[in-house]
Parts: C-alpha cells; sequence; structure tokens
C-alpha cells in the first residue's frame, strides 16, 4: 500500500520551474530519505504535501487520498516536524501537546496519557509544566516531535530533526525514532547528515536542479561505489609497509599507527584484512574516511 504517491508534479513559480515532473512512490511502513542540494524542490515538496504550495500540475494521494478531492481527510494521516519553531513559547511544554490533541477531537484521557507517553520517550517528563520559552533549543526540538505525534498520524515528514544536535543525543533521538518506524509509522526524512541516511533509511531519493535523480534502495545506491577509502588504526608501531600491500590497496602511512587504503570493487574487507594478517600488522580498528553516501551524493549530483 502507498503511503505517498506523487505523479508527474509540476510547480513554476512564475517563470521558474521549480519541479519537473516529479514522480515519486513512499510504501506503507518505508523509512524514506529525500536528499537535495540547496535550492533544488525539497522543501516545495513537502509545501504541496501539506497544501501549502499549490501544484502546477498532476497528482498527489497521501494513503490512496488524492489531495484534491478530500484534502482534510488526507492532511489528517501526515504531519511534518518542520525546522523553525511554530508553537506558543509563553505556553507550558504539557499544554502544547495536549492542544494538540484536542485539535484532532482525542478525548481528554487518552490525550493525556499520549502526552504523558511522548513527553517521556523524549526525554521531557521533568519540563512538563515549564514555559517552552525556558526550554534549551533542542528541547524544543525534541516539543516539536511530542507535538507532531500525540495524534498518532501514519506518515510524518521530519525534516531535519536533529539539526544543531550534539552527538549523544542525535544517536538517542535515531533510537526513538526507529522504534516509531517498527510500529509501521511511514517516516519521510530530509537530511545534511549522510550518516543518518544509511543507519536509519531503507530507501532514498536525490533531487538535483528541480528533478529527482535517482530513486533507489539505500543498499543498491551503496553498491554503486567504485571504491571507498578506509582508515586503520594499530596499536603497535609501523614502521613501513609492504610493496605488495602498497600495490594491491594503494596503502600508505598516514603515521606511526595509521593506515590508508583504498578498497575497490575487486575487493573486500576480508581480502583486505588477510593481507595485513600476512605481514603481522594487527589493527584494534577502522573506519570509512569520508562517510560512502556523502562520496555517492556528490558524485551524482555534481
Amino acid at each position: 500500500m502507498k503511503a505517498i504517491k506523487i505523479e508527474k508534479l509540476v510547480k513554476n513559480y512564475w517563470d521558474n520551474k521549480v519541479l519537473k515532473e516529479v514522480n515519486l512512490e513512499i510504501e506503507k511502513g518505508d523509512f524514506f530519505a529525500l536528499l537535495w542540494h540547496n535550492w533544488a524542490g525539497k522543501t516545495t515538496i513537502i509545501s504541496i504535501l501539506t497544501n501549502l504550495v499549490n501544484k502546477n500540475s498532476w497528482k498527489v494521494e497521501i494513503n490512496w487520498v488524492d489531495i484534491d478531492e478530500n484534502f482534510s481527510l488526507a492532511r489528517s494521516y501526515i504531519w511534518v516536524v518542520p525546522q523553525e519553531f511554530n508553537f506558543d513559547v509563553f505556553a507550558k511544554v504539557k499544554d502544547i501537546v495536549m492542544t494538540q490533541a484536542w485539535y484532532y477531537w482525542i478525548n481528554k484521557e487518552i490525550a493525556s496519557e499520549r502526552t504523558n507517553y511522548y513527553l517521556e520517550k523524549l526525554w521531557l517528563s521533568e519540563k512538563a509544566n515549564s514555559k517552552a520559552r525556558e526550554l534549551s533549543w533542542w528541547m524544543k526540538r525534541r516539543l516539536m516531535i511530542a507535538r507532531a505525534l500525540v495524534h498518532e498520524p501514519k506518515i510524518l515528514i521530519l525534516d531535519e530533526p536533529t539539526a544543531w544536535v550534539d552527538v549523544e543525543l542525535r544517536k538517542s533521538m535515531w533510537e526513538f525514532i526507529k522504534e516509531l518506524n517498527e510500529k509501521w509509522t511511514t517516516i519521510l526524512l530530509t537530511t545534511h547528515y549522510l550518516e543518518e541516511v544509511e543507519a536509519l533509511c531503507k530507501n532514498v531519493a536525490i533531487i538535483n536542479k528541480w528533478e529527482i535523480v535517482e530513486n533507489t534502495s539505500v543498499k543498491d545506491l551503496l553498491s554503486k561505489l567504485d571504491e571507498e577509502i578506509i582508515l586503520l588504526y594499530s596499536s603497535k608501531k609501523i614502521w613501513n609497509l609492504d610493496k605488495e600491500l602498497i600495490e594491491k590497496f594503494w596503502a600508505k602511512l598516514v603515521n606511526e599507527t595509521e593506515i590508508e587504503v583504498i578498497i575497490s570493487k575487486k575487493h573486500n574487507l576480508n581480502d583486505l584484512f588477510n593481507s595485513l594478517n600476512e605481514f603481522w600488522i594487527q589493527i584494534n580498528s577502522f573506519r570509512n574516511k569520508i562517510n560512502r553516501l556523502e562520496k555517492l551524493f556528490l558524485d551524482i549530483t555534481k
């Protein structure tokens, strides 16, 4: 079942074409990423889905409901957590979430139960009776998510949800967002943190110059990498590298305990570690020098 279906979507601002016949389908329960360059049309797509911007043509369905035929019903299935804060900063945290529930005619008992649940899941319980203006920036970000979830929409659009959030909190939010998706909430994620896409998402579309240039699974996208640059770390000093390692993996010493290698499609990590073992080089840890999706994204959109 399609959670979101977009066919030949076109949007013009005067003589400027912002979207060129965009086609996009997101299955129910998917965790889908939308990547873009600035001014590529991402914000316009989200705005059309939520009826903030009128499309020039063609068809958009949310949960099989055409937004032109019954937008109120279609809108009830979806919610956006935008980048900007848009709540009353003088209201109490708990009241902001409760008020959102009442907009959807949720009775007081269920609204209160859900409010308490989502405030707890988003580490805001202790701030429930504080005014929103008293929250830190990243607490306000979590409040936006709690408010979005209180009516339990079937589709959740997260517009850069972890922007400006520290690494530790980002990882915690990842776990919570994954838990939501596992409960069959369809999630559309936009982000500049490409490691989030690799860690969280099943499928991805890339927008460049007002059209979708790639639409595939994250796994299949990563398989298009011709090579990866890997940094290897040893607890013992390495004085030199064997010629075979240098030629086979373009290996070079970064310093006495760090090696940089290039893994091409014809080799894999097992080949590399077998070769290292032959030369008695013990590796304790390793990492990609650059994010794999970032490299692909730059190659596709250049």
